[in-house]
C-alpha cells in the first residue's frame, strides 16, 4: 500500500497546490461579493481543507490497494476525475469570477464524490468512510457558493 499511497498523496497534493493557487480571497472582486452571515473566515478554509485531503489520499490508497482488476481500474479513474473537479472549482470561482459556473462545476463534484465513496467503500468499507468528511463539506461548499450565486446576480 505504501507505493499507493504516494501515488495517491501526489495526485492530491497536485490538485490542492492548483487550488490553492487559483484561490484568491483577498482579491477586491471576492472582498465585494456579498456573503452570508454564516461563511466562515478565510483562513478556516486551509484548516479543513488540509486534513481532508490527508484523508482523500489515505482513502484512496487504502480502497485501490484492496480493489481488484477493473473495479481497481474504475476505482482509479473516478479518484482522478474527482481531483480533477476538485481542483477546478477555485479557478471557475476565482480566477473566472464566476459563482454560477462553479456552483455547476460543484453539483458535478457532489456526483462525483457519491460516486466515488460507493466505488471505495465496495473495496473497503473504512476507505468509504474516510472520504464521507469530504463529501459533507462538499456539500457544505455548495450550499456556501450557491448562496453566494444567489446574493450577486
Amino acid at each position: 500500500m505504501r507505493k499507493t499511497l504516494l501515488a495517491t498523496a501526489l495526485a492530491t497534493g497536485a490538485a490542492a497546490l492548483a487550488g490553492a493557487l487559483s484561490t484568491t480571497p483577498g482579491s477586491s472582486w471576492y472582498r465585494r461579493l456579498r456573503k452570508p452571515s454564516w461563511q466562515p473566515p478565510a483562513r478556516a478554509f486551509p484548516l479543513v481543507w488540509t486534513p481532508l485531503y490527508g484523508l482523500i489520499a489515505y482513502g484512496g490508497a487504502r480502497a485501490l490497494s484492496r480493489a481488484q482488476g477493473s473495479e481497481h481500474d474504475a476505482l482509479a479513474r473516478a479518484l482522478a476525475g474527482n481531483l480533477v473537479l476538485n481542483a477546478a472549482w477555485p479557478a471557475l470561482f476565482f480566477r473566472a469570477r464566476s459563482p454560477r459556473l462553479a456552483l455547476a462545476e460543484l453539483l458535478l463534484l457532489n456526483a462525483s464524490n457519491a460516486a466515488l465513496i460507493r466505488r471505495a467503500a465496495r473495496a473497503d468499507r473504512a476507505a468509504g468512510a474516510l472520504l464521507l468528511p469530504y463529501a459533507a463539506w462538499t456539500a457544505f461548499a455548495t450550499a456556501l457558493n450557491a448562496s453566494i450565486a444567489r446574493r450577486n446576480p
